[in-house]
């Protein structure tokens, strides 16, 4: 068994995958009810990056880069009103909303066979699950709820699946004091009596290694029309996600690994679990794969971790079976 470099893009094939990347002096994903401190378990210390905020960049890459191309359109985007999308398709396909089968529903009282007006509506949500599906990449790759009321295209079961990515180590959120030479409004420049300084709070960490689980089914693709092009987005988003989504509050984020376990068929050859921990797990000695080079001193820099190569990956799968291709792609 061999690893590769090469991008894959076989839809009819299964695909299980780690991703690896590391924030400095940033927030990788606040938590609005905690007043946007870096989300952690409370139990342990790890800090967590939530599945919907990795989503989030591979949407906005894939809006940025195709976003002008037919089919790479995002449902769950910026200001978006869901339900005037869904309108627009049921327009376009010519089908009726709720308000307008309710007035056809009162004409033809006594005119249809029963269950007929039951019928029409199950084929149109159909119909307008599989335009919805062909329009929007996000609804592609990683489904959606579109169970409105007034034009109900159904649900979907993406074949793109991301865990909540944890730090390999505890993290440690800081809470920093800034201010600004400036106030908002009149009033408050009137309050302070000429000093418009004004004071603020900003959370970081030092620095997070993070590592977060995916998955790809060839069954869910064949349901949503994902083809081998939109796989090799997905790819390229994960390879280039904090490229063009930096911020001041997100300090300095990079992928660090993308590493993608290929079975050679749709069922796949081994558990997702068994293969993660080809890359993530333990030696016989109880020693973590991934470690800090110095136990003593808490990691800064990415440079402080050992990570496993990818001939040593190969060499564990190896072990499990002979039906996994790897491939890292970072």
């Amino acid at each position: 068994m061999t690893a590769t470099t090469s991008i894959p893009t076989d839809v009819g094939h299964r695909y299980d995958f780690l991703f690896l990347f590391d924030v400095q002096d940033g927030n990788p994903n606040g938590d609005p009810d905690a007043a946007n401190q870096p989300r952690i378990d409370p139990e342990t210390g790890v800090g967590i990056v939530t599945d919907v905020c990795l989503k989030r960049k591979v949407r906005n890459f894939a809006a940025l880069t195709r976003g002008a191309q037919p089919g790479y359109d995002i449902y769950v985007k910026e200001k978006a009103i869901l339900e005037n999308l869904q309108k627009q398709v049921y327009a376009d396909l010519k089908l009726a909303t709720a308000s307008e089968k309710d007035g056809l529903k009162k004409a033809s009282k006594g005119k249809e066979e029963p269950g007929a007006q039951a019928k029409r509506g199950e084929e149109g949500i159909t119909k307008a699950r599989a335009e919805m599906c062909k329009r929007y990449f996000d609804v592609r790759a990683f489904g959606a709820v579109m169970s409105l009321k007034e034009a109900n295209c159904g649900q979907v079961r993406g074949p793109v699946q991301l865990t909540f990515a944890r730090s390999i180590d505890p993290v440690l959120p800081l809470e920093h004091s800034i201010t600004r030479v400036a106030v908002a409004t009149q009033r408050e420049a009137d309050e302070q009596e000429g000093d418009n300084r004004t004071m603020g709070r900003k959370n970081t960490i030092p620095y997070g290694l993070y590592l977060a689980r995916g998955f790809f089914s060839p069954s869910l693709a064949s349901q949503t029309g994902f083809a081998a092009a939109d796989l090799e987005l997905v790819w390229q988003a994960m390879t280039n996600l904090f490229e063009h989504d930096r911020s001041a509050a997100r300090g300095l984020m990079a992928s660090r690994r993308l590493v993608v376990f290929e079975h050679d068929s749709p069922l796949g050859s081994a558990p997702a679990h068994r293969l993660f921990e080809c890359f993530e797990g333990r030696d016989a000695d109880g020693q973590r794969f991934i470690r800090r080079r110095d136990e003593s001193r808490p990691a800064r820099e990415y440079a402080d971790y050992v990570v496993p190569s990818t001939d040593e990956v190969v060499a564990r799968v190896a072990t499990l079976t002979k039906g996994v291709t790897v491939h890292d792609l970072i």
